[in-house]
């Protein structure tokens, strides 16, 4: 049998799209026209706002977040993100967001007051769901006393705090700002602020052992957060660790006792996998994060940040401007969008399964049509192949990954291509 793999994400290449140059209206009565899809009903749609700065740049990260030079620019960024959000507008009209997340970048070097404004500045934009799960990310490193406190009277409701160890070695070896103690400080006081929150933990870290990983989540759990989120460390592409790799990697038949630990230990302590990389108590599952992994759809506000939206005939993509000072330009000018494209209909069977094939759960059979507007029989031909290989489960309502599919999650992301 073929060496177990770790779960990890199949990025598929697509075109550049084309520049969102044309007026907000034409865009509209582009995305309405008729076209080969035919969705009964839009899903669900989540808002995600983008905060790029950090006070420093891990080697390991790939997302779009900027080195901070000099004073945050945060009255100007907040200005940009409602003058986005204003734009936006027209492409989601009548529809309530069912969850907030605001992340980075490092969402936490904004001051309190300028999160609550934040919020503010989308409640009287949108219809928010009653209860509406709002969730901030955090780091240790831009942690004070009362700040925590500061961003539940805000309004956020749920904070997600990138620990990534507790070991002051291998934080240093991951280019963190932040020390171990400060990680335990900032988990205490979430936990005595917020309700529910999310851990951060990495695992498969440079010299790392097995023992020392134990520690490490062995220190997460002791906390008794309501969710953890577990990940391998991968080498991206275009990031310092892709170019300058780290020569102490641990071997694969140790990255995957970690992982067989983690398992183990998470449900010792009465939380449930129910994604590739989430566990979770009871009633405490990130409903934003689910709402992506059921092909939902979500308005991507701030520098870089991505869109997913869904019309009756047509689901679009929308990419911001990247840079930080273009991207205000741009936004406070009302064309912040950079690149605009409609997914190809033969691209979606992937885009679902790509997401769907996390969930321990797997998805309904009736919800693929309904989020793609294509017939089941559009995944019939990579169902069928996943089930010969032992890597789905299915009967006539749902279809999910069995153990050894999200051992060799890749494997059946990958039967489901274009």
């Amino acid at each position: 049998m073929a060496a177990r793999r770790r779960p990890e994400i199949i990025r598929i290449a697509s075109d550049a799209g084309v520049a969102a140059t044309e007026p907000v209206a034409e865009r509209l009565a582009r995305y309405m026209r008729g076209g080969t899809l035919s969705l009964a009903a839009l899903p669900p749609l989540s808002l995600y706002m983008h905060l790029p700065w950090c006070l420093k740049k891990c080697p390991y990260c790939d997302f779009n977040s900027h080195e901070l030079q000099g004073e945050l620019a945060e009255a100007r960024y907040l200005d940009a993100l409602c003058a986005d959000l204003e734009a936006a507008l027209p492409f989601i009209w009548g529809r309530r967001v069912q969850t907030v997340f605001i992340g980075g970048g490092t969402p936490s070097l904004f001051t309190p007051a300028a999160i609550d404004r934040l919020i503010g500045d989308i409640r009287a934009r949108l219809p928010l769901e009653p209860g509406c799960e709002i969730t901030l990310e955090a780091n240790p490193g831009t942690f004070e006393r009362d700040r925590f406190r500061g961003y539940r009277a805000a309004g956020v409701t749920r904070l997600s705090i990138g620990v990534q160890s507790f070991d002051d070695a291998k934080l240093a070896a991951l280019g963190r700002v932040h020390d171990a103690a400060q990680a335990r400080a900032a988990v205490k006081e979430a936990r005595d602020s917020f309700e529910t929150f999310n851990l951060d933990l990495m695992y498969a870290l440079p010299g790392q052992t097995l023992a020392q990983f134990e520690a490490d989540l062995a220190q997460a759990l002791a906390f008794e957060p309501p969710h953890l989120s577990v990940y391998h460390l991968t080498l991206e592409p275009n990031t310092v660790f892709a170019k300058f790799p780290p020569n102490d990697l641990p071997e694969d038949d140790t990255a995957f006792e970690m992982l067989d630990l983690i398992g183990a230990r998470t449900a010792a302590a009465g939380m449930e996998r129910y994604e590739v990389s989430a566990f979770a108590r009871s009633g405490h599952r990130c409903e934003h994060n689910l709402n992506y992994w059921q092909f939902g759809d979500y308005l991507g506000i701030g520098a870089g940040a991505h869109s997913k939206l869904s019309f009756p005939h047509r689901i679009v993509r929308q990419t911001r401007f990247r840079e930080p000072q273009k991207y205000m330009a741009q936004a406070l000018a009302g064309a912040a969008v950079s690149q605009d494209e409609e997914v190809p209909r033969e691209q979606l069977p992937f885009e679902f399964m790509l997401n769907a094939t996390r969930l321990k759960e797997g998805f309904e059979l009736a919800r693929f049509g309904e989020r793609t507007g294509l017939s089941l029989a559009a995944l019939q031909h990579g169902l069928d192949a996943a089930e010969r290989q032992g890597l789905i489960a299915r009967d006539f309502a749902r279809a999910w990954p069995t153990e050894r599919g999200f051992d060799f999650l890749s494997d059946l992301q990958a039967l489901f291509l274009p």
